[in-house]
């Protein structure tokens, strides 16, 4: 990120080392009860930029850049762990505790809610509350997307091919192809100024290798994790909030379902937006944030 780039206002930026090799590029402000929030695709932690400002007169608010994303480190994929949800949750657990949380309340969107929900599970003494913003669990995901109705998905299948033709369509013209989801799942279509707008493209075009790693993650390890949860009886124990918009009529299932057989102590709301909520609907989203740490 460089001085250029739009910041939270009142937010400080630094980078902070999780890993062998590996920093995360945060942006940190307020002060009280820790809440980690975490950026989906073709984004960067800029997305929370109101939700983030909003929350902060409450709790320390931590924006991460994802590894391979922004301007956080972005690791050669020399294993299907390298961009494993697994491993991105353990970063997310390290960067709270390098800022001296051990534990904390912990919220994605999109790729982010995958990490997220990784992290709820691997590491449930670490997550107080979790939210998730317009995702579904990597296992749900996979299952519901079939037929005609997989072609929304396009994107999860190309980015799931083995390195180097992915790779390099989606280089040839990457602004058009980040560029298209950004329009194709907005709801309103001044929720991404044009600065925000051309940071994400930015930053997405000099971090197309892990950007598909990251997706090829999720049709292979990521998948392999949920399956041996979902056999094993593994469920977030923590209290859930989902934020989603209505997959479920759209696509043929029962979203509420889906997420009940993970979540003991859900609040599952249908929210009248496009994807990009926390830009489109931040005091939404905020509030129901806010709802969510209430919960014991």
């Amino acid at each position: 990120m460089t001085s250029t780039d739009p910041q939270i206002p009142g937010f400080t930026q630094q980078r902070v080392t999780v890993a062998d090799g590996v920093a995360l590029n945060v942006a940190v402000g307020g002060s009280g009860a820790p809440l980690v929030l975490l950026h989906g695709f073709p984004q960067t932690h800029l997305m929370w930029r109101h939700v983030a400002a909003d929350l902060a007169a409450e709790h320390t608010v931590i924006c991460p850049d994802l590894r391979g994303y922004g301007a956080s480190d972005k690791p050669a994929e020399t294993s299907p762990d390298t961009y494993a949800k697994r491993t991105m949750a353990a970063d997310v657990v390290a960067l709270a505790r390098a800022l001296g949380h051990e534990r904390f309340a912990l919220a994605g969107h999109d790729r982010g809610a995958l990490v997220a929900i990784r992290a709820g599970l691997d590491h449930p003494e670490a997550i107080t509350h979790l939210a998730s913003l317009d995702a579904m669990p990597t296992f749900d995901t996979w299952d519901v997307l079939h037929g005609a109705f997989g072609a929304v998905g396009f994107h999860l299948y190309l980015m799931a091919q083995p390195p180097g033709l992915p790779e390099a369509m989606i280089a040839a013209s990457a602004d058009a192809y980040f560029g298209h989801f950004l329009d194709l799942w907005a709801g309103s279509g001044d929720a991404i100024p044009d600065d925000v707008r051309a940071h994400y493209l930015a930053a997405c075009r000099a971090a197309v290798p892990s950007i598909v790693a990251d997706f090829r993650a999720t049709a292979g390890i990521d998948l392999a994790h949920d399956e041996a949860d979902r056999a094993a009886g593994n469920r977030l124990r923590m209290p859930v909030t989902v934020l989603q918009q209505d997959w479920g009529t759209a696509l043929g299932f029962d979203a509420t379902a889906r997420w009940r057989a993970w979540a003991d102590d859900l609040d599952h709301r249908t929210v009248p937006c496009g994807h990009f909520m926390a830009e489109e609907a931040p005091t939404l989203v905020a509030d129901a944030l806010r709802d969510l740490l209430k919960r014991r």
